[in-house]
Order: structure tokens, then C-alpha cells, then sequence
């Protein structure tokens, strides 16, 4: 199926899936298997290891000749030569987040790159459009990561903001399938972000621990944590995240503290193994090419099975 819409037009991919930006995962061994297979691989920031950021970014020139963008989490950007590098590298697409998008949108425009702001409200939506980015990436509430204080979901999130403002809009939070891409692009979107489905992916650098407690979970088995001391954000159901959204302990000291123990260790108690709540949707570990394949397959079937249901098909 060939996807032609302003999401394929400025990004320059055959499919309009943007994998998201998950800091220490959105690293080459994932994001070049994304890109590879048509969609649009992303390189994290929010790990705020810039150094070995730089190295990924370089990484994916050898892995891949297909595009590819970087996310600027601004709150994890604390040198800003971080910007002129992205701009060096001849990267196309950023998607910024975490920040006020007056920040680096004018700079990166003139550089010749496109835009692309989350948001998570429609307030910060028509902050976004008015310092002039070229898209919004709309993130539901029921996504893993970072969340704002007073979530929303996809449903009302998504088609209220496309509602007010003609730009192209990436639907995030909630999606992992064909059908879940149907229901966004019937709500206004042109294109889809994937996080948890991308961390259960085969080629996720993730210990096989998580990607089996995506497996496992149920679509109840996501906690809401309010940050305490930092942002606040949707993790999965573990007796350590329990307690955390209960308000015992630190969420972001935690978060930090278990990456190494989590990420690659698998030891799931050790710390915070961000995600959203379609886990619940989510049965099997399969390769991106899969992953990607089956999505446009499954939102041609969807496509086509809705319009045989009106009247004359």
C-alpha cells in the first residue's frame, strides 16, 4: 500500500510511522531497522548522554541510507552546540518535546530541517503552531514515558487539536496495529508514533525481561505516576512502580537509578520500565520489518472492510 500524505511528503518515508524517541532505546540498533523498513527511525535525547548520542547519530549513517530524525528533549539538552551538531549531520526531521517550542524552532527551520513539537494539550498545541513548527506530534494519555500533570486521552486529545489547526499531525499513545493507524487517520492524523510496540520489538536493545512483561500484560497493568521530583509518567505494573504512584519513594530518582539494572539487566523491580497501556494489545516480540509490514497491511484491511459497510459497497 502506498501512503501519500504531508507526514510521507516531509519526512521522506514510504510509511508514516515515526518510531518513538525512548531514551537509551531510540539508539541505532533500533532506529536504523525502522528507517530500513520504510518508516522513521528516531535517535533519543532524553538520556541526556550527549556524547553517546553524537556516536549514534554517526552510527546510523553506516546502518542505513534511508532517513532517519532526532528528537531534542529540551530538558535533557544541556549543551546547546547539541543543536548546530543535529543540523551538521544533515538530518532532515526533529522532533522537539519537553520544552517550550520557541526554543530551538526558529533556529532549526532556517537550518532546512522540518519540525514536528509534542503536545499534549490543545493549549500547548496552539503554543507549537504559533512559534511555527511544521507538524505536531499529539500524545495521549494513555501512552507510556512522560506525561504532563492532567492527561487526556487520544480519542478526545486527537480529534480536538485536529479539529483547530491545519497542520500535519502524528498521532502517538495507543498504537500498535493497523486498526489502532485506521482510528487515528479517522480522527485527523496523517501518521502514527509507536513506543511500546518498538520496545517489544525484536531489534529493541531492551532486556528480553521487558519485552516479555509487554508481552504478558494486561491492559490494566500500567500505573500513572505523578512526579514527586520531576515529570510525571505512565510505567509498567510492578510492585517498585506500585509504590511509586502510591507516593512512597523518589519517581525520577528511581527511573534514573534503574536504568542500567532495568534497560539491560532485567531486573524489573530494580527500577521503572516506562510504557503505555496498549501492552495490553501487544502478544509477541516480532522483528520491525514485521512490525511495520503487518501494520499497513492490517490498516488496508480495516480501510477496506469500513467502506464496504456503506451504502452501495
Amino acid at each position: 500500500m502506498q501512503f501519500t500524505n504531508r507526514v510521507t511528503q516531509m519526512l521522506g518515508v514510504d510509511t508514516p510511522i515515526v518510531q518513538a524517541p525512548m531514551g537509551w532505546i531510540a539508539r541505532s540498533q533500533l532506529a536504523s531497522a525502522v528507517s530500513a523498513a520504510g518508516a522513521m527511525g528516531i535517535i533519543e535525547t532524553s538520556s541526556g548522554e550527549i556524547e553517546a548520542i553524537r556516536g549514534e547519530i554517526a552510527a546510523m549513517r553506516k546502518l542505513t541510507d534511508k532517513p532517519f530524525g532526532v528528537n531534542i528533549a529540551q530538558a535533557f539538552v544541556r549543551d546547546p552546540s547539541l543543536i548546530d551538531f543535529v543540523i551538521d549531520q544533515g538530518v532532515k526531521f526533529v522532533s522537539t518535546s519537553a520544552g517550550d517550542p520557541r526554543r530551538y524552532t526558529e533556529t532549526l527551520k532556517a537550518a532546512g530541517l522540518t519540525v514536528f513539537h509534542v503536545v499534549p494539550t490543545l493549549r500547548a498545541a496552539e503554543k507549537a503552531v504559533a512559534a511555527g513548527v511544521d507538524g505536531l506530534i499529539v500524545e495521549g494519555g494513555e501512552g507510556g514515558g512522560f506525561k504532563g500533570p492532567r492527561i487526556v486521552s487520544s480519542l478526545v486529545l486527537l480529534p480536538l487539536i485536529c479539529s483547530h489547526f491545519d497542520v500535519p499531525v502524528i498521532a502517538a499513545g495507543g498504537i500498535c496495529d493497523g486498526a489502532s493507524m485506521a482510528a487515528a487517520f479517522a480522527l485527523g492524523a496523517e501518521g502514527v508514533q509507536m513506543g511500546t510496540r518498538m520496545v517489544s520489538a525484536a531489534e529493541s536493545p531492551v532486556h528480553e525481561n521487558w519485552k516479555q512483561a509487554i508481552v504478558n500484560s494486561a491492559e490494566t497493568d500500567t500505573v500513572y505516576i505523578k512526579g514527586t521530583d520531576g515529570p510525571s509518567f505512565r510505567a509498567l505494573r510492578t510492585s517498585t512502580t506500585e509504590a511509586l504512584a502510591a507516593g512512597e519513594g523518589q519517581p525520577m530518582a528511581t527511573l534514573a537509578g534503574g536504568v542500567k539494572k532495568v534497560y539491560f539487566g532485567g531486573e524489573m523491580e530494580a527500577g521503572v520500565a516506562l510504557g503505555g497501556q496498549v501492552a495490553g494489545r501487544i502478544d509477541s516480540v516480532k522483528a520491525v520489518a514485521d512490525i511495520i509490514a503487518d501494520t499497513v497491511r492490517e490498516y488496508a484491511e480495516v480501510v477496506e472492510g469500513l467502506s464496504k459497510q456503506l451504502p452501495g459497497n
